[in-house]
């Protein structure tokens, strides 16, 4: 019987069985490598704002509380942006004339919201609280990056959920004393070039990148305040925590 197939013909059968078992792998790699991208996270990436609004003079350089323009972080749901008033609380008297400031002043004479860009979006189908993260001590940087260095607001982090279950599922790494989320920022404005005065090793990772992987001994004190704040931890990585 006449021979149907050509030997080259094996080789053609062998890398279709490779790129059959290796193709979906690739694929995968490939997508994964696509949707953690800076590009597509947008982390690190300055949002085109009608006002250059820089974290870095308001905060590290003034001294200015976050508080003062994020008023109701503690107490609500939703860190929302400032009302121009807050804004014309100090530029009614300084920078008067700033052609930067235009869009700041017009808004306060038409009575009518400035439209920022919003930097920090979860998912739709993501319930998040900032006020119970605050209360649980938890610093505006490990979650949005050092916010007091940047000159022009931008992602800090990419809000995957295997990060956010990172830390539900161990909360002593990152819970703290509430009442060091702010007082951190003021502490720090003692050095220079942020190279902070008086920090303890934790403090100055957060400031400097909203990461530190904590001490035994810091350890112990993350499971003394889960203790404290009665937080549940088989719960904590729940569905419906979340999900709701």
């Amino acid at each position: 019987m006449a021979q149907i197939f050509h030997p080259r013909a094996n080789i053609l059968a062998k890398f279709s069985l490779i790129l059959l078992v290796t193709g979906p792998l690739l694929l995968l790699l490939i997508g994964t490598g696509v949707s953690r991208a800076s590009y597509n996270t947008k982390v690190g990436m300055v949002a085109d704002q009608p006002v250059p609004f820089s974290h870095e003079h308001h905060v590290s350089e003034l001294g200015i509380d976050c508080r003062y323009c994020h008023s109701n972080v503690e107490n609500s749901a939703h860190a929302t942006v400032p009302p121009t008033e807050t804004c014309m609380s100090c530029h009614s008297q300084i920078w008067t004339n700033s052609p930067l400031l235009e869009p700041v002043r017009q808004s306060y004479k038409t009575n009518t919201p400035i439209k920022w860009a919003q930097v920090n979006k979860v998912p739709d189908f993501v319930y998040f609280n900032h006020s119970i993260h605050i209360k649980r001590g938890l610093n505006c940087n490990i979650c949005h990056g050092s916010v007091q260095q940047m000159q022009l607001a931008s992602k800090g982090k990419a809000f995957f959920m295997v990060w956010c279950l990172n830390c539900h599922r161990n909360p002593e790494k990152f819970v703290n004393d509430p009442d060091k989320v702010f007082s951190i920022y003021e502490k720090g404005l003692k050095g220079t070039d942020h190279e902070y005065a008086d920090l303890l090793p934790e403090e100055r990772d957060i400031l400097n990148s909203g990461e530190h992987a904590r001490t035994p001994v810091e350890l112990a004190k993350g499971e003394a305040w889960v203790k404290k704040f009665g937080i549940k931890k088989k719960q904590l990585a729940d569905c419906w925590i979340c999900h709701r």
